[in-house]
């Protein structure tokens, strides 16, 4: 593998802040400390398009982002400064846009169909749609909307869409109709790509590769791997054709998870490390007075498990059964003597009692013993809900939907695509709805998090980075992201609330109008996400309402939205706020989720892995889900409080606090690299009457320490006689400079509550 970051900045890229812009701030970002600047995708998106993930064109960077000359000019300045670039690459799908001729790929496909050279980039399920792509355009029936379509020239017009004439290799389909193409989860205009074919591979890796073998690429980061047909596979040949160059991988493990040891990478994109970063800051003992308080709020469900399953259960039948319907078709072709009814029955209960968002299956190869585990702890699942007259059936389909059935065409083809079925389907039913249903601790509803997991134990917490530091030495760690349900430190401030649960609990007792229209579930999310986000102006709160209540699909919806529903929750939003008594609630927690705040940020910016700070989060990051979190970023203030900080200024408020933690922590990781390398983690014992509120651990020559649960830690007294288990002094905290001859903990974190101690001058 080629020299991994040290760290990386997360830039969204956007028309209104392309390769200029960051190349404006190499500068800055050099003097922040980190060492790579990572970048969202560059290739030609769709028109519009604010986040990249959606390109139309492989064979062009970006035109509204600078094209390639801003690439290569902002590649150039961020050398100057020291800096390397990582990529966002989008191997999984492309867009369909509008209008259709954008494409270079799909208007073929729609003039010539199967006969187009371009037919194999599109996984279509041509006999489905009698030889003809399925494309579901039309804001109501054909025969509703036929006097929107206008014939002009050799061209068929509707609205923004423009499709070829005579147009025999295509149909156009109401909205509500499925495609017959694969999606990227339920987005009808994101069609999967058969990147497993080395043509379509080639062609929609040729710019990326040409960047990385001119040294302008350093890193690449892997959207989606869970939707290949391959996953590994296709690491192997991105592996061979960059020479080894580091990449991570957007995979989201749950529970005990592990990513698979034989995929060719360097780890994942952190939403595992920000997981347990995030719940080893989660008072236990709060568990039972939490739940006790939500259920009270809301009169249930008390069962997390239950609520994703039927939400992921709701998703099979209706937002991806297209997907559904097509690997249902591909299992009877494979097994066509079986009752097509009964074993559909038993697909979707084996689909939902997918624990993980695939297993590591590829036709034709050994399976691995987790996967075994994972696919047999499923099928248990899914006997227990069926009638006992299905579980022959379910014994009949499972070998095959696990690949253990052989490797014959048709079985292969059910082994793929029950993969690619079953993680759009957990990161619909559950990020994406029974998160939104079920809020007893929105902290812990994160990505790839189990809002049944309440909170992490320090020793688990030292277990997980141990196996970071032998196993996953270079994986990506982080606290935010472009997809995070809401940023680091509104997770930080929700995580006080379990210390203050008593507080809280009168709170929302108060601030819960006797004729709230909402349903109880999003009035809890609500009040939840007002403190997390407070001072929230009223527009950002309404962006929020509508999305979570449609995300959550109880009362409105995407696809079905409620307008009396939701103008009667806006309107409630509007108004029920009591800005004096949430502003005096924030007052109360603001001590203990500063403590959070700065604990959180050290602990991942120095434990096992590459380091990364999405974009703003060098500051309080108090955004919500996207596009929230994609706001413009003042990097104006940003220099001018770094050079004040920088210049020996204390620290002003609670935002310099955090850049102070931030610059000085990724400053020491970049002088000292041999310091967070592999095998270099020892957690760091605290002895005394507060031991339990602190979590250390060294890297090489360094020590971390962090407060925890610092509510608890006030009552009972302060830290008192604490100290590290450490040798004597003197140790030099470099965050704040000062120099400590023991470790007591009294003294060492008596300014801020947190340190990263060293000796000598380093």
């Amino acid at each position: 593998m080629s020299e991994a970051p040290v760290s990386t900045y997360r830039v969204q890229l956007r028309r209104e802040f392309g390769f200029a812009d960051v190349a404006g701030i190499a500068g800055y970002l050099a003097d922040l400390g980190v060492t790579h600047v990572y970048l969202s995708p560059i290739l030609q998106a769709a028109p519009g398009s604010a986040h990249g993930y959606d390109v139309v064109d492989h064979t062009r960077i970006s035109e509204e982002l600078g094209g390639e000359d801003g690439f290569r000019a902002m590649a150039a300045r961020l050398h100057e400064a020291g800096l390397r670039i990582v990529v966002d690459i989008v191997p999984n799908h492309m867009a369909l846009p509008a209008p259709e001729d954008l494409s270079p790929v799909l208007w073929p496909v729609l003039s010539e169909g199967r006969g187009s050279p371009y037919a194999r980039w599109l996984d279509v399920d041509w006999e489905a749609g009698d030889g003809r792509i399925v494309l579901p355009v039309l804001g109501g029936p054909p025969e509703e909307v036929r006097d929107e379509l206008v014939e002009d020239g050799d061209v068929l017009r509707y609205h923004d869409h423009v499709f070829p004439l005579p147009g025999d290799h295509y149909r156009l389909a109401y909205w509500r109709e499925g495609p017959n193409y694969r999606r990227f989860f339920e987005i009808s205009t994101l069609a999967g790509l058969r990147v497993e074919d080395p043509e379509v591979f080639d062609r929609t890796h040729e710019v990326i590769l040409r960047l990385v073998r001119e040294g302008l690429i350093d890193g690449l980061r892997v959207d989606h791997p869970d939707g290949l047909a391959a996953p590994r596979a296709y690491l192997s040949r991105l592996t061979d054709e960059t020479r080894g160059m580091w990449t991570v991988v957007e995979k989201i493990l749950t529970g005990p998870e592990e990513l698979a040891p034989d995929w060719p990478c360097a780890g994942t994109t952190g939403y595992d490390a920000l997981n347990m970063v995030g719940g080893v800051f989660v008072d236990p003992a709060a568990e039972g007075p939490l739940t006790e308080a939500y259920l009270a709020f809301t009169g249930g469900p008390g069962d997390f498990a239950e609520v994703a399953h039927q939400a992921k259960r709701q998703m099979a039948e209706h937002g991806l059964r297209p997907e559904v319907d097509r690997l249902h078709r591909a299992l009877q072709a494979a097994l066509p003597s079986h009752d097509p009814d009964q074993m559909r029955r038993a697909l979707v209960e084996l689909l939902v009692a997918m624990p993980v968002y695939r297993v590591y299956v590829e036709p034709g190869e050994e399976m691995l013993p987790h996967t075994r585990r994972v696919v047999a702890e499923a099928v248990q699942a899914a006997r227990r809900r069926l009638p006992e007259d299905l579980h022959p059936v379910l014994d009949t389909i499972a070998p095959v939907v696990s690949g253990e059935a052989g490797c014959s065409d048709l079985a292969a083809e059910v082994a793929v695509r029950f993969q690619q079925t079953a993680a759009p389907l957990m990161a619909k039913g559950v990020e994406d709805t029974a998160f939104y249903r079920w809020s007893r601790l929105a902290a812990r509803n994160e990505v790839g998090g189990e809002p049944e997991r309440f909170a992490v134990t320090p020793a688990e917490f030292h277990e997980f980075c141990a196996r970071l530091a032998r196993d996953w030495p270079f994986t990506m760690t982080t606290l935010s992201t472009h997809d995070t349900k809401r940023q680091e430190d509104v997770r930080a401030r929700l995580a006080a609330l379990a210390e203050l649960d008593e507080e809280w609990t009168a709170a929302v007792g108060r601030w819960r109008a006797p004729d709230s229209p909402l349903e109880p579930d999003l009035e809890y999310l609500l009040w939840q996400t007002v403190v997390g986000a407070w001072p929230l102006a009223p527009e950002r709160l309404a962006e929020y309402l509508t999305k979570a209540m449609r995300e959550a699909k109880t009362r409105t919806s995407w696809t079905d939205p409620d307008p009396a529903y939701e103008e009667a929750v806006l309107a409630y939003a509007r108004e029920c706020v009591p800005e004096e008594d949430v502003t005096a609630f924030v007052a109360l927690m603001e001590p203990y989720a500063r403590a959070n705040m700065l604990g959180q940020k050290l602990v991942q910016l120095a434990m096992p892995g590459v380091a990364d700070v999405y974009q703003g989060c060098e500051l309080v990051g108090l955004s919500l889900v996207d596009p929230d979190n994609r706001r413009p970023v003042d990097y104006g203030e940003r220099r001018r409080r770094l050079a004040r900080l920088d210049a020996g200024e204390s620290p002003r408020d609670l935002d310099d606090e955090k850049l102070l933690v931030t610059s000085r922590t990724l400053r020491l990781r970049r002088r000292h690299p041999e310091w967070f390398g592999p095998d270099l983690y020892e957690p760091v014992e605290a002895t005394g009457p507060a031991a339990g509120h602190a979590l250390a651990f060294r890297r090489g020559g360094a020590v971390a320490v962090a407060t925890r649960l610092p509510a608890g830690l006030e009552a009972h007294g302060g830290w008192r006689d604490t100290a590290l288990d450490l040798p004597k002094g003197p140790w030099r905290d470099v965050i704040t400079g000062a120099v400590h001859e023991d470790t007591a903990l009294e003294r060492v974190l008596s300014h801020l509550p947190v340190a990263l101690l060293v000796q000598g001058d380093a």
